[in-house]
């Protein structure tokens, strides 16, 4: 039985972790980008977020918001096919 004193690993002293969801809906995919309903709508238009459909609800891929956010903060020097 561990005492008081007793040190437990670093993530158990932080509580619990939270979990990434691989799929969010637009609401969620909206604060979690920091963008309008509009926009976010306009980028799975232009194909660069991955949506799925569920039933009649609509799941944005949480790997593919992270996918347009590298993307983007990419220099456009280090994107192929951009060179100056």
């Amino acid at each position: 039985m561990p005492s008081a004193s007793t040190t437990e690993h670093p993530c158990e002293q932080c509580g619990p972790q939270a979990i990434e969801p691989i799929a969010m809906r637009v609401p969620e995919a909206c604060r979690y980008l920091g963008i309008g309903r509009s926009t976010l709508y306009v980028l799975i238009s232009r194909d660069e977020i991955e949506i799925i459909k569920m039933g009649s609800a609509t799941l944005v891929l949480t790997a593919s918001l992270r996918s347009l956010v590298e993307r983007l903060r990419r220099p456009a020097d280090q994107v192929p096919g951009t060179a100056i």
